[in-house]
């Protein structure tokens, strides 16, 4: 009866007019936004988080949420009519996507993308309804030993699992936990890291360095990668949409099993949509009695993906409001978006904020069906989206990002710090050093922080608090076991590599 009153209340926040109109406008915006290649759903939640300060937090959190899970979306009609995936990932979708879409039946592509997106995010929402409140009774009883180590955990498994080198993973976090703390100390009120600047005494602007990193880094990344030109992209009618019987025959299964993948890849830290969609198609060539006809054009090849990465995204949330810890860096933006309206995120939100936890469970149903009617029959409209030059459309987005940063404050040191990292960000991009680990820490660090020093100040100095007990020990166990893999991974693929070198 609980569950059920529950749910009857976050139906009626979501099906408010203000929340239906911002669960509207992330979906639509996040859906555009998956169309153009490059920008991607964490730079624009980056760069419209300024908006959401004039936003009470329940709508804050709908319009980002949107956005996120709207991207999926968009994001594979760029991959199937042009090759270009429209975030990273909807890169697998590319490999057969764009095949289809050669032998004309690039309509029937993007219906089966768009119907068993909704599939796989509807299954994550249940999952997100029954576990996130278990899980928070749960973690309820914590304390801070084992916030540390489910923290470290988090930070070590966001660093390590995601691809690219895990020493620059392990050093961007390292980074991310210096600059949480810059500014004064909570216990002692003493300066830290200010370099003698007053503007840092409250720390870094969160706004200013995810939109730096992210916002900015992105949009001249792409600027210097591309010649503005419009893509050449190729009509498609609504009818051409509809999928034959052998076409919903043959993504049955693969919508199923990238669903699972998808749904326990959110619930991880550090996996998320990406390696979703890259295990997906890896598991559908392996169960397939026809490997060799993936890269061709086949159906199987786009429903388990994209079933995959829409899954995830809206597993991810469980962890995030369950337990304080986001897996990735859109859920760490979505976590610093609840700190700045003042909600902490983490067990007491889904008892202390029933109305915003599930609001926002039930705006994701609402949304999930939005998407559905916006990607059907408007997917005409998006397609000549896709013709916007985008030197253009880049410049326009720089101006509102300094005008979003300096509106927080009315500070032009927020909009310093904004260029300061967007220039960063770009150095880290050539560099190929990954900016999610170090928004990671930057949020995560000062309560790994804090909830070490009150583990100690308990324990009086001795660091065997934080394997006393069995949940703290078994995070610390899985933490050196994740870095430990993670470590040898290359030191083994070297010895195999000179095992087969001929003498």
């Amino acid at each position: 009866m609980d569950f059920l009153s529950n749910f009857q209340a976050g139906l009626a926040v979501a099906l408010q007019f203000d929340n239906l109109m911002y669960c509207f406008a992330g979906v639509a915006l996040g859906t555009v936004i998956g169309l153009l290649p490059g920008i991607g759903a964490l730079s624009t939640i980056s760069m419209l988080l300024p908006i959401t300060f004039y936003i009470e937090p329940t709508g804050a959190i709908i319009m980002l949420a949107g956005i996120f899970y709207g991207a999926q979306y968009g994001g594979s009609t760029a991959s199937i009519l042009m090759n270009i995936p429209g975030t990273a990932t909807n890169a697998v979708t590319c490999l057969d996507g764009h095949p289809m879409a050669k032998k004309g039946r690039a309509g029937v592509a993007l219906g089966i993308t768009t119907i068993v997106s909704f599939i796989g995010g509807s299954f994550s929402i249940i999952l997100l309804m029954f576990l996130a409140p278990m899980i928070a009774d749960v973690a309820i009883s914590f304390g801070a030993p084992e916030y540390f180590a489910v923290i470290l955990f988090g930070l070590i498994a966001a660093s390590t699992m995601a691809s690219g080198s895990v020493v620059k993973g392990l050093a961007m976090v390292a980074v991310g936990v210096v600059l949480g703390l810059v500014g004064l100390d909570l216990n002692t009120g003493v300066p830290r890291f200010q370099l003698g600047l007053v503007e840092l005494s409250d720390g870094l602007n969160i706004v200013a360095l995810a939109m730096g990193l992210f916002g900015v880094a992105e949009i001249l990344s792409n600027l210097i990668n591309t010649d503005g030109v419009p893509f050449k992209v190729q009509s498609v009618r609504l009818r051409s949409l509809l999928p034959t019987r052998q076409d919903i025959r043959d993504a049955t299964a693969p919508t199923v099993r990238g669903t699972l993948i998808g749904a326990a890849c959110g619930i991880l830290p550090g996996t998320g949509a990406t390696i979703a969609s890259f295990l997906s198609y890896a598991a559908e060539r392996r169960v397939s009695k026809h490997p060799e006809k993936f890269g061709t054009g086949i159906v199987e090849g786009i429903a388990g993906p994209e079933a995959a990465n829409n899954a995830s995204v809206q597993s991810a949330f469980i962890p995030t409001l369950s337990l304080g810890i986001p897996g990735d860096a859109v859920m760490a933006v979505m976590l610093g978006a609840l700190m700045i309206h003042g909600i902490a995120p983490g067990p007491a939100l889904v008892s202390q904020h029933p109305e915003l936890f599930w609001g926002l469970i039930m705006s994701f149903w609402i949304g999930n069906a939005l998407l559905l009617l916006l990607n059907l029959p408007l997917i005409g409209l998006f397609v000549r989206i896709l013709k916007i030059p985008y030197d253009a459309l880049y410049i326009a987005m720089l101006v509102f990002i300094c005008l979003g940063v300096y509106s927080i404050r009315n500070n032009v040191f927020d909009v310093l710090v904004t260029v300061f990292f967007g220039i960063v960000g770009l150095a880290m991009i050539l560099g190929r050093y990954p900016a999610a680990p170090l928004l990671l820490g930057f949020l995560l660090g000062p309560m790994l922080e804090d909830n070490m020093r009150r583990a100690l100040l308990v324990s009086r100095g001795d660091f065997s608090i934080f394997v006393h007990g069995p949940v703290s020990a078994a995070f610390m166990v899985l933490s050196v076991a994740v870095l430990a893999f993670a470590l040898g991974r290359p030191t083994l693929g070297a010895i195999r590599r000179l095992r087969t070198r001929p003498l």
